[in-house]
């Protein structure tokens, strides 16, 4: 009897529950998704969650508006694994066709999915802890807490994920190693810490490090002109002498007391740098004022899950060759097997279709290490 070979849709539906097992980010961040084909570079239209302000009642209600807000989000990211296959590896039946090869493959995808997501740590100008300081106490947790209730979160569905010199710190603390695990993370148990203080906590390898520009100025920094309530830019100089360095995008800058981080990278012109910032200035700032930069750290991340958008449509189907499109829990996937005569190799193309959006900054902190 000859052998049976694996089909693309029998590896596609066995290597979602994987991929889905070995994702944190996109499942604490809203999820967008439909089941519409889209390529790589589609631009989508996304509905952000409302909010509300919760009014006292005293004679008369007061009506608020529903506001249905939206983002575009470009689908700019594609996760791709593809491997050659021999004719015995096709013939493996599934179980072990997923230890051998669709295992490696969806934690490699998993991998960048989460590491992209994470990355949107450089939209968020707040922040605890100190730079280049592991945390390493339950005030961090306090901490994360305090932000997010100053900036008004929702007291359900808040998150943090802490790189691994973090949570190997908090492995010393009992009340940490005995956290109660939540039933309703069940997918996400490898990466779980447990809730703390409010919030359920897990453990990512993608957390982010970030190495600001190299700005700097003997004498310090300062304004070069007055900042005034709404500007979205600001003009740096060096405080006496001579200005050297630039900027990155994600650099975080204290003025009057106030975070900001750049929007963009920005290099110096004529001895002086204009830096986007998010958000506006509060406040006046009047010209000569003292600038500082936050310095090189872990970008841990606290967060509402409205925060952050993951944003997903399955692959269009790969025309003239064998080809499969499995989706499920706002996940998708697409298997495609191809063989090459001239090499005599079949190649097999695991790839899925995403792009991460920052809903609302201000319902997130970064908590430095």
């Amino acid at each position: 009897m000859a052998n049976q070979f694996l089909t693309t849709k029998e590896i596609a539906r066995a290597m979602l529950p994987i991929l889905q097992d070995n994702l944190v980010f996109p499942a604490l961040a809203y999820t967008d998704y439909s089941d519409t084909f889209s390529k790589k570079g589609d631009t989508i239209q996304v509905k952000k969650p409302p909010v509300y302000v919760a009014d006292e009642f005293s004679d008369n209600i007061s009506v608020q508006d529903v506001k249905e807000e939206s983002v575009l989000v470009t689908l700019d990211k594609i996760a791709d694994v593809s491997v050659a296959l021999s004719a015995k590896e096709m013939a493996l039946n599934v179980e072990d066709f997923s230890e051998q090869v669709l295992k490696p493959a969806a934690i490699a995808i998993a991998e960048k999915i989460n590491a992209d997501g994470l990355s949107l740590y450089k939209d968020i100008p707040y922040t605890c802890g100190t730079a280049g300081t592991t945390p390493s106490t339950l005030e961090a947790f306090a901490e994360a807490g305090k932000a997010l209730n100053d900036a008004k979160a929702p007291f359900s569905m808040r998150y943090a994920v802490w790189d691994s010199a973090a949570l190997a710190k908090f492995q010393t603390i009992p009340a940490v190693v005995n956290a109660e695990k939540c039933g309703s993370t069940e997918a996400l148990r490898d990466g779980s810490i447990g809730k703390i203080l409010g919030m359920e906590n897990y453990m990512s390898q993608q957390v982010c490090k970030h190495t600001k520009g190299t700005l700097s100025a003997t004498s310090g920094l300062s304004l070069l002109e007055a900042a005034d309530a709404g500007d979205t830019s600001i003009t740096i100089e060096a405080s006496a002498g001579s200005l050297s360095g630039n900027v990155k995008k994600g650099d975080i800058f204290v003025l009057g007391g106030q975070n900001y981080v750049a929007t963009a990278d920005a290099e110096i012109d004529s001895d002086s740098i204009i830096v986007n910032i998010y958000p506006a200035i509060k406040e006046n700032v009047a010209a000569e004022s003292e600038v500082t930069m936050i310095g090189d750290h872990t970008a841990n991340l606290a967060f509402h899950k409205n925060a952050f958008g993951f944003v997903t449509r399955p692959l269009e189907l790969a025309r003239g060759a064998d080809s499969y499109v499995t989706s499920f829990g706002g996940i998708t996937l697409r298997v495609t097997l191809d063989y090459d005569i001239s090499t005599k190799k079949q190649t097999m193309s695991i790839d899925t279709l995403y792009g991460f959006k920052t809903l609302y900054p201000e319902l997130a902190v970064r908590m430095l290490g």
